[in-house]
């Protein structure tokens, strides 16, 4: 019974003895290729396999379109209003159900930024903002950005940014 608890203590020690050192302090490559040269002379294909988003070309901001809008807000009712709102005040059901709430889109400091800021923001997160980058593709990225610049635009517009023909509608 003696040796077999003292197997058992230096197991552990052995066990934990190993654990000094995180993942962060490996040596690593942090793009989809491996960071040693393949075995054998075979060479990495040059560019990534299909379904794979090169880290380091920045998707081009696509035309703006009525499609483009309508998929921005269709992406946009899924991956952040919960914590934004529909209305991107910042008081979505997650806000409602203790989180902190996030800064209304209308504020000026957001609506002065540029708009691949809010694409950047979407991929990396920003203060306790989660990061999308699996969840929301870089095209739709795009489309939630010209979507958050529809609702900044509807916060502060006036009646005289509406047409003529359509104002009589509005009364």
């Amino acid at each position: 019974m003696q040796h077999r608890a003292l197997a058992v203590v230096i197991a552990a020690a052995l066990a934990l003895g190993g654990c000094d050192k995180d993942m962060s302090s490996q040596n690593k490559d942090k793009t989809w290729h491996a960071a040693q040269k393949p075995p054998n002379g075979l060479t990495w294909p040059l560019t990534p396999p299909d379904g794979m988003v090169a880290r380091d070309k920045p998707e081009p901001p696509p035309g703006l379109s009525a499609a483009l809008l309508q998929r921005g807000r269709e992406r946009y009712d899924i991956a952040c209003a919960p914590c934004h709102a529909r209305t991107g005040e910042g008081s979505g059901i997650i806000v409602q159900r203790g989180f902190p709430a996030p800064p209304p889109f209308s504020d000026k400091r957001i609506v002065d930024e540029p708009t691949s800021h809010y694409v950047d923001v979407i991929a990396n997160g920003y203060g306790i903002m989660y990061a999308f980058p699996e969840r929301v593709g870089p095209g739709d990225r795009w489309a939630i950005a010209a979507y958050i610049r529809v609702l900044q635009r509807a916060r502060s517009g006036t009646t005289a940014d509406v047409p003529a023909a359509q104002q009589a509608a509005l009364k």
